[in-house]
């Protein structure tokens, strides 16, 4: 219950981000779109699942560069476990097939106290993808060099 009662940016950044990657390729609102994961190396906590298009990610954040996510996680579990590292590796699995999650060692969207996939509906359904991906782009240019 405790977990169901957190604010939408949290309970899709800390334990459903599965669901709210797999919902987004259910019905991507923008295309060319693929799931990756971060997994930590391991038995370490930092899982993290997240769509992108290789050069821009999707997430709770909503658009960003895919690199600063990357950064930014590492540097956030870094700071708390000694030694922490991950590998990068494209989702192959059904994101909203409970036996395909729990083989990933994460909860299927059956687990939960009501349904993620209709929360992460509405969270996605609230955003302007279009120019909230063009913001992101815009700062991809910038973060490579290429005058925008």
């Amino acid at each position: 219950m405790r977990r169901w009662s957190l604010p939408d940016r949290i309970f899709f950044g800390y334990g459903a981000c599965a669901i709210l990657a797999g919902t987004y390729l259910r019905d991507p609102p923008l295309p060319g779109f693929y799931a990756e994961r971060i997994v930590p190396v391991g038995d370490m906590p930092g899982n993290h699942t997240y769509v992108t298009n290789g050069v821009i990610a999707f997430d709770y954040h909503g658009y960003s560069v895919r690199q600063n996510i990357l950064i930014h996680h590492k540097k956030c579990w870094a700071g708390e476990h000694r030694g922490w590292s991950y590998d990068l590796e494209t989702v192959e699995f059904d994101l909203l097939s409970t036996q395909d999650l729990n083989a990933h060692r994460m909860l299927g969207p059956d687990q939960y106290l009501h349904d993620p996939i209709q929360r992460a509906q509405t969270f996605i359904s609230r955003i302007d993808h279009a120019s909230c991906f063009a913001k992101a782009a815009s700062k991809a240019l910038i973060h490579t060099g290429i005058p925008s």
